[in-house]
């Protein structure tokens, strides 16, 4: 009996210790929510004070005269702390705050603005969100007078958090060149490969977490200020891109290519003046969504562009002359199990070297390559590595092409052969044009270059200045033998339907079939490389255009007529390369004044004054003079909105008012009429761009 009161005593106090337990975890709950629930929210809303990220400002990015590529804009999101306000401010503001948002915003009616902004401020809400939308500088401008708002950060309670957005002022011009970066600080491009120098260095400013989970700004003495990053001024002439990107589109459109990508180089420095890649999307429309020109994605099979460095090497390693003859036969011949054949039916025949440059004969290289190289290939690949094709050209931009040659050791009969007309390896097209620019630079290589300088405000920071990557790529007898069979190619040779009576062109054609799993496939990658004018090279390109379909796939017919209208154009902006305009040309010594073209009620008056006879004037204001017989004629000067007006003849105050009414910046030399102008009429105007007058002495 003992027993079990002992027992049952045991577990009445077993019980009352569970109980007493479980109660004290009760009043816990309740001390902390109810007692001490003050002090803790206290302390949690003290622990959610951090310091966080101010971005710095962006550099800009500029072409080469100055224009902007790329630049931050300043963008504002409008919140505020409701609970800042005096009572009678707000009871005064808060009616004519809600229309004005209200009326601005459109989204809310000015009672649902105004009930929000109580409701939180009646709740003691620090941190409001009164629109998502961004707003400009200007429109902060403006509701910074306000009601409420013109009471400022401390006593209206107003806050425009500062959001910059990038933006390029010639929407898609250069778009992949100029790329983008994102919050990962990955991207391409300029944008992606100069970010470091872009990017600025990011300040810190002391903010609290509220309600929803936004970060409220308390501003404090140790917050740490951002610094701006810096500019890049690029070496892209914007009236250049905007020739090669328009003569790319076309031609690709006109073709229904899969892509192309055309670069415009500097002769001398090395310097990128333009350069596009446009590919077709599964819409059928063209976007630049990768730099084929540079990039791993652009190593191809060259085709016969190729055959400049064969020839190169033939020349340089034998004592062989452009007049020596190698016969083709009837167009078709066999290396082991495999056939090379020619473009004509029938074959070339007997053709000496420089022939068989100009007509592009793959026979003639492949058994030229074959005699001298068969038994020393790594001899033929020593020039090939001394003309800097088998590495990469330390490009500024990230994400450059690496050369892909086969190692000798696995070298077949047939391989020689093949790459002697550009198949079985894979390089970039800027690659290729590094090596015709250098033919066209007196045999020295240049890397190419796209920014010129990385620039603090005016103070430059770091330039770059022409590199040289070769001093000679050949010797100065077969450098201008090559340059005599570049010419002959375009007078005379598969590019002849380029062939201008202005000034010449020197390059080759290349067209090379796709190899598509291992296997050559019916598709066509074409090309031009080239430059211009062949006498005094300035500028060299290459264009590409890959896959393009319809009758005519070959270099000739689909990228070298690219060349040609770039090279047109390039031409006809560039006052160093053509003669001048002479006024007196279509003017009678003697017999009348000096009248050539202008503001037509201005000539008109004078002409009346000197008691010339006139013809009836036309509706247009903007006129051209001409003699016929006793009397001068106006024939109007048509003026298109979006185009470069013909200026010449006029005195450079007409001149003045209609380029800078365009948009365009003026520069000037000489005085009296303009004789020349650089960007040619007609010409798509580039807001921004610059254009040179030169003026009769």
């Amino acid at each position: 009996m003992n027993i079990k009161k002992s027992i049952l005593v045991r577990v009445r106090i077993a019980f009352l210790l569970v109980f007493l337990f479980a109660a004290g975890i009760a009043y816990r709950i309740f001390n902390l929510q109810f007692i001490e629930g003050s002090k803790w929210r206290e302390v949690a809303a003290n622990t959610s004070l951090q310091y966080r990220t101010i971005e710095a400002t962006r550099g800009n990015i500029y072409s080469d005269n100055g224009s902007l590529l790329a630049t931050s804009l300043p963008f504002y999101r409008v919140c505020m702390d409701p609970t800042i306000a005096d009572e009678e401010v707000f009871k005064q503001s808060i009616d004519s705050l809600s229309i004005r948002l209200s009326r601005f915003f459109g989204d809310k009616t000015p009672t649902e603005y105004k009930q929000r902004i109580t409701n939180a401020r009646k709740a003691k809400r620090q941190y409001l969100i009164l629109n998502r939308v961004q707003i400009g500088y200007q429109d902060k401008k403006v509701m910074e007078n306000w009601p409420l708002f013109r009471e400022g950060r401390y006593q209206g309670g107003v806050i425009f958090e500062k959001v910059e957005k990038r933006f390029k002022p010639f929407s898609t011009l250069a778009h992949r060149t100029i790329g983008y970066i994102n919050e990962n600080d990955y991207g391409v491009g300029l944008e992606y490969s100069f970010n470091e120098q872009l990017k600025g260095r990011n300040g810190e400013i002391l903010s609290q977490k509220m309600a929803g989970g936004n970060w409220k700004p308390v501003f404090n003495e140790s917050d740490v200020r951002p610094v701006e990053g810096s500019d890049i001024v690029t070496t892209i002439d914007v009236n250049l891109q905007d020739v090669a990107e328009s003569a790319l589109l076309r031609h690709l459109q006109y073709h229904s290519a899969d892509r192309g990508c055309v670069v415009v180089m500097e002769v001398e420095t090395g310097y990128i003046k333009a350069i596009s890649n446009l590919s077709r999307n599964s819409d059928g429309y063209y976007s630049e969504t990768y730099n084929f020109a540079v990039g791993q994605q652009g190593l191809r099979d060259p085709g016969s562009t190729f055959k400049l460095a064969t020839m190169i090497a033939l020349l340089e390693d034998t004592n062989l002359k452009p007049t020596d003859t190698i016969d083709t036969g009837d167009g078709s011949y066999k290396f082991y199990k495999e056939t090379v054949r020619d473009h004509k039916p029938g074959g070339y025949g007997k053709i000496t070297l420089e022939e068989a440059f100009v007509v592009s004969s793959n026979i003639a290289v492949a058994k030229l390559v074959d005699q001298h190289f068969n038994l020393q290939p790594e001899r033929f690949m020593q020039y090939i590595r001394n003309m800097g094709l088998t590495e990469p050209l330390g490009f500024q931009l990230k994400g450059e092409g690496v050369p892909k040659f086969p190692p000798i050791n696995k070298w077949s009969g047939i391989t020689l052969p093949w790459m002697s007309h550009g198949y079985g390896f894979e390089i970039t097209p800027l690659q290729t044009l590094s090596l015709y620019n250098a033919v066209a630079n007196g045999g020295k290589m240049m890397q190419p270059i796209l920014v010129s300088a990385v620039k603090k405000a005016d103070k430059v920071v770091q330039n770059y200045p022409p590199v040289v990557l070769n001093e000679e790529i050949c010797s100065k007898e077969t450098l201008k033998e090559v340059q005599q069979m570049l010419e002959g190619v375009v007078e005379r040779g598969t590019a002849q339907n380029i062939r201008d009576s202005h000034y010449a062109i020197a390059g080759k054609t290349g067209t090379a079939q796709t190899l598509r799993n291992g296997r050559y496939v019916r598709e066509y990658y074409t090309s031009f490389a080239g430059y211009f004018p062949a006498d005094k090279p300035k500028y060299s390109a290459i264009v590409v255009i890959d896959n393009p379909k319809g009758y005519n796939q070959y270099g000739s017919d689909v990228a070298a007529p690219v060349f040609k209208e770039i090279a047109d154009k390039v031409y006809a902006t560039d006052l160093q390369m053509h003669a001048p305009y002479h006024l007196s040309d279509s003017v009678e010594p003697g017999v009348f004044p000096l009248v050539q073209a202008g503001y037509q009620p201005d000539l008109s008056e004078i002409i009346g004054e000197l008691g010339i006879n006139q013809g009836v004037a036309p509706a247009e204001d903007w006129v051209k003079a001409t003699v016929d017989s006793n009397q001068i004629e106006w024939t109007p000067k048509k003026l298109s909105m979006e185009s470069v007006p013909d200026v010449r003849g006029m005195t450079l105050k007409d001149a003045l008012y209609l380029l800078e009414n365009k948009g365009l910046r003026v520069q000037y030399s000489g005085s009296g009429r303009v004789e020349r102008q650089s960007q040619a009429p007609g010409m798509k105007a580039l807001k921004g761009s610059t254009i040179k007058l030169d003026l009769g002495y």
